[in-house]
Formats: C-alpha cells, sequence, structure tokens
C-alpha cells in the first residue's frame, strides 16, 4: 500500500520524529519545537494515524522507536538535517565565499592536518565561519550522526556500524612522552617504563586510546602501572601540571611538537624510550548520504591533501 509519505507528512511531523528518536522523550521534543506536550503527543497521533503504523513504543524510560519507526525516524533525520544543509548553503551562495562549516577531529589530527587546511581555505573563503570541535572520537562520532559535524577525523567508536560511514583512512598516530626541561629523566637515552612507573602520570582516562597505548607499552616491558595519575583531556591543565611537577605525559606526535616549536616555545622536553608506541588509526569520516555544502567540500579536499603529503 502506498502511505504517501511525500504528500501525507509536513516538515513539523518530520522534525518531531527526529527529535523523539534523538531524545527518547516527547516533553523533550515538545520542548526543541516550542509546542506543549498534548500538542505534540496530537501531532504524533495523527502522524501513526496516516501510517496507520505505531511508530514509537512507550516505557518507564522513555519512547523507542519500532522497526517501522526506525526506518522512519532514520529518513526523518536525514531529511531535516539535509534542510538545514540546503538552508545554510543558500546563504553560503548569497554571500559569496562565507557560510559556516563544523568539524570535529582528534587532538593530532587537529594540530597536524585540520588547522593547516583551515588555513588555507581562509585565503579562497575569507568570511567562512569556522567551528572546530576537538574532541573525544566517541563525542565527536556522535555529533557527526546527530548533524552537528559536518564530518569528523576520528576513529570509529565499535559500537557504531561502519556500513553507515564514508570511511577514509587517514592516520596512525604516535605518541611522545613529555616532562619539563629540568627533569631528572631529561637528556637520558633509552628510558624505560619501568623508570617512567616511579613518576606521576598525567592523561586521560580509562579507554581512551592514548591510555590503552600506554597501559600496552607498561605491559610489553613487564613493569608495573604508574599509581600516581591524574586523569585530565584538557591540554592547557596538562601543560600546567607538567611544567610544574615532575610529572609524565603521553601526548599525540603532532601536539608534542607543536609545544616544543619554536613559536609555541613551551619548556617541555620528549623523552627518548626504548619502544614506539603507536594509538590504533583514525580515519575521515562521513555519514552516508549527506551531502557536504560547497565550503565544507573545498575543506575535506584541503585536508585530504595534508594527509596524502606526510
Amino acid at each position: 500500500m502506498d502511505i504517501g509519505l511525500s504528500r501525507n507528512l509536513k516538515l513539523n511531523q518530520l522534525r518531531l520524529i527526529a527529535l523523539i528518536a534523538e531524545y527518547g522523550q516527547l516533553n523533550i521534543a515538545a520542548d526543541e519545537l516550542a509546542i506543549t506536550q498534548p500538542a505534540a503527543s496530537r501531532m504524533l497521533g495523527e502522524i501513526e494515524s496516516t501510517l496507520d503504523a505505531k511508530l514509537f513504543v512507550r516505557h518507564a524510560k522513555g519512547m523507542e522507536p519500532t522497526l517501522v519507526g526506525q526506518a522512519i525516524c532514520r529518513r526523518a533525520h536525514n531529511f531535516v538535517v539535509e534542510l538545514r544543509n540546503l538552508s545554510r548553503e543558500v546563504e553560503e551562495l548569497k554571500q559569496g565565499n562565507g557560510g559556516s562549516i563544523s568539524i570535529g577531529a582528534v587532538t593530532g589530527a587537529a594540530v597536524g592536518f585540520v588547522i593547516p587546511a583551515i588555513q588555507q581555505l581562509r585565503a579562497v573563503a575569507p568570511r567562512a565561519e569556522i567551528d572546530i570541535n576537538v574532541d573525544t572520537s566517541e563525542n565527536l562520532v556522535k555529533d557527526l550522526v546527530t548533524g552537528n559535524n559536518d564530518f569528523v577525523v576520528s576513529r570509529l567508536p565499535s559500537h557504531y556500524n561502519s556500513a553507515d560511514f564514508d570511511v577514509l583512512p587517514a592516520r596512525t598516530e604516535t605518541v611522545k612522552i613529555m616532562v619539563r626541561e629540568g627533569h631528572p629523566l631529561a637528556g637520558a637515552s633509552d628510558v624505560t617504563m619501568r623508570e617512567l612507573s616511579k613518576f606521576e602520570w598525567v592523561m586521560q582516562s580509562h579507554r581512551a586510546p592514548i591510555r590503552e597505548a600506554i597501559e600496552e607499552a607498561f605491559v610489553n616491558e613487564h613493569a608495573e602501572f604508574p599509581l600516581t595519575i591524574t586523569n585530565s583531556t584538557s591540554l592547557l591543565a596538562l601543560m600546567a601540571i607538567l611544567v610544574s611537577s615532575n610529572s609524565v605525559a603521553p601526548l599525540a606526535s603532532e601536539v608534542a611538537d607543536l609545544l616544543m616549536s619554536d613559536q609555541v616555545g613551551a619548556k617541555l622536553v620528549t623523552l627518548h624510550i626504548g619502544q614506539t608506541i603507536e594509538l590504533s588509526p583514525y580515519f575521515l569520516l562521513k555519514l552516508k548520504g549527506r551531502h557536504l555544502s560547497p565550503v565544507a567540500h573545498q575543506l575535506e579536499r584541503l585536508i585530504k591533501a595534508e594527509l596524502k603529503k606526510r
């Protein structure tokens, strides 16, 4: 039977479906649409009546889509995001080289490849508004799926289906161990993980790729893991701790090189250790079926070119 989606469903109805799927709560979806919860409930009832199918199952913790609901929710979400992108693209075309882009990246990729590409983009699109979201892969991909990132340079968390994404292999990150100038181990050759276990460490929390790589490095040398660890995702906090103590911190090579460059001049050095520490590779990820605006596509092209250089 032809359910006549294109003829019968209105934009606000599609937005409601997408919002309920995103938040799992009718009241939150209603707030996002600036309507009352009873109005949202009536709208959902009208949609289900039009389709002659139940879209959501209500339970104590919220609302979950049925099988039919999953299919409708996925397409409703994509339609709403595409419509928003269309509106943005029209504005970009009206403004010439303006418009906005939102890109996400893990720290090493942001420093090594994304920022150099953005600097090149500025030469041809000086009025573009560019948001750089530097975060964990989990948060970056979540924002990619919800439409808050146009594309990301990150790892793909295992609970996502790779078939839902366009995946371009990018880089395998290497890790450098950093300390302050004047640290007891600064300048030493072939520092062992056993020696490093005696010092306080500053690094990301459990399950972060850099933390897992460091844990593996200790295991490889049969060394005990450090007893004193400060967990932080803030690069600024990490630097403040390093320069004021004998702490040790692992950083992506691109970040370590930037901190030690003449432009930054942080009084930090890398230690010479007896093994290469690598992180799992990251990728350039886009959601399949989602089209990039002209200026976002241009930035993607420039990032790909940066990745090929090194």
